[in-house]
Order: structure tokens, then sequence, then C-alpha cells
């Protein structure tokens, strides 16, 4: 029995133009699209988060558009688990899942899983918090000196971290971290995937002709449509701009002007964590 196909991955920049690709890939390759984007997740604000249009998804499949209520909460945990079924579904259709966003939490969440380490405790944070840097530090050497090594120690929140992990997992945070590590490049060579580039210049560009047409073609009816959201959906560039626009505080240009600068700010962080995905391909784009 042949093995089912290997999805794809599509990632890049907000504004990359991830789903062109997206749609272009899967026509080649037989595939389905499957929605990577924590705010395309959402309905009711399809304009504001550049959401595929009914013209796109006609052209091929499309999944994990617009199937949360605005008011509904997610995770990068609870995305996976929505995903990895509609992910096994069209593989066993002879399909090839083209997963593409720009939600580097997610992908990283659907491709290797959450690293193993304990999660934060507030009462041992609080603890931390009472006992100075030095003592701290003193304390990591002993319990974990690789990790101490390795660590700025001028960082009090580095160094309150590594060890929360010693005490809470009772195993040295180099052993785990390393381990992890390990298990991350073994995962990664099974993977394949693109991450589009662009000249600094397109993409700005890019971005601002997208918020101009955001801004004329509904997203401000959207917004002023939904006066309650989720706490993630309300993090989505442009909500709180709309809405300071809606409550007078701000004009049309001021609210444009913020938006892109918001939008440029986080493709620079979208950018710069998919240079650390060592597992994907570079995929220049020109204007």
């Amino acid at each position: 029995m042949p093995s089912p196909p290997q999805p794809l991955y599509i990632c890049g920049p907000t504004a990359s133009g991830k789903s062109s690709l997206a749609i272009e890939m899967a026509q080649q390759i037989n595939g389905e699209i499957v929605n990577a984007d924590a705010s395309q997740l959402y309905r009711g604000l399809e304009t504001l988060t550049a959401a595929p249009s009914d013209a796109e998804k006609s052209l091929v499949p499309h999944h994990l558009y617009g199937i949360l209520a605005p008011t509904d909460p997610i995770d990068a945990g609870a995305y996976v688990r929505l995903a990895k079924p509609v992910i096994a579904e069209i593989q066993q259709r002879g399909k090839t899942p083209v997963v593409t966003g720009g939600s580097g939490l997610y992908l990283k969440f659907l491709t290797h899983g959450p690293a193993p380490l304990p999660e934060g405790n507030p009462e041992m944070r609080a603890a931390f918090a009472k006992r100075t840097l030095e003592d701290l530090v003193a304390e990591l050497r002993q319990l974990d000196p690789a990790e101490a090594e390795r660590t700025d120690l001028n960082n009090r929140r580095f160094v309150s971290r590594a060890l929360e992990i010693c005490l809470l997992s009772g195993q040295q945070a180099s052993t785990l971290r390393d381990r992890w590590q390990t298990r991350t490049l073994e995962i990664s060579a099974t993977l394949r995937g693109l991450v589009i580039q662009r000249l600094r210049s397109n993409l700005h560009a890019r971005i601002a002709r997208r918020t101009t047409t955001m801004l004329d073609s509904g997203a401000i009816a959207e917004v002023a449509a939904l006066p309650a959201v989720s706490a993630n959906l309300e993090m989505a560039i442009g909500y709180r701009e709309i809405r300071a626009l809606l409550a007078g505080e701000i004009d049309r240009p001021t609210c444009e002007q913020r938006i892109n600068t918001a939008t440029r700010q986080y493709a620079k962080r979208q950018e710069t964590w998919f240079k650390r995905e060592s597992w994907l391909q570079r995929h220049p784009l020109q204007p």
C-alpha cells in the first residue's frame, strides 16, 4: 500500500503571497489547502484578516477557514487538534495537504509538537521573584552547570526559567533541551516546505496596498459588526486600530498608518521566526 502524500508547508510573512502560491502549488500536485493562520480560523473578519476569497476557494478545496465564532478561544495546541484530522482525511483520499499560514507557533506545534518542557509555575515564579538574581544563578550552577554556562546570567527571566525546568522536571534543563533539539532535527529531516522571501521594499509596498484595499473593501464594517471578540482575535492587526477609528479617537489616515506600521513589524518578526526553521526551502518571489 503506497504511503500517503506528504504535506507541503508554505510559509512566509504577511502579505507575501502565501495564498496565491498555495493555490498554484495545490493545483500542480493534486492538493487541498489547510489553513495555518490563527486569525483566518475565525469567521466575520474575512476582509480584515485577508482570508481567501470565494473565487480563490473555488479553485481548490480549502479547509479550516472561518470555522470559529469570533468569541471562541484558540491556541496552538487546540489548532493542532483541529488540523491533524483534516490533514489525515485529505491524505486518505490520496490528495496532498498544502498547509499554509504565517502563524509560526501553530506551524511549529503541527510539524514538531510542543517542546517537552514543564509549563510555567506561578507559585514557583513568585518565590523566585523574592530572591536575588545572584542566589538564583548560584542554584542554577549547582543544579545544571551546562545550562548555566550557556544562559545569559544577567537575564533574570532566562535564569528563572532554566531553574524552573530543573526543579519541576527533576532533570537538568540542558539535558531536556538537548534531547528536544536532537528530536527536532530528526523530525525536520522528514518535512518539506517553502518559505516565501521578498525584498523588504517590495513587501512593504504590498502591505501598504493591502491595507488600503482592506479599509476600502469592508474591514471597517466588519469590525463595527463585532463589538465583542475573543482575546485571540482582538490581537489581529487592524482590529484595535479600526476600533479606535470607529470611536472617533483617530482619523482614517492615522488608522491606515498604524495598521501599516504594525503589519511591517509583524512581518519582520515572522521573517525572523522562519529563518530559524532551517528545514524550510527559501522561495524568492519577485515583485
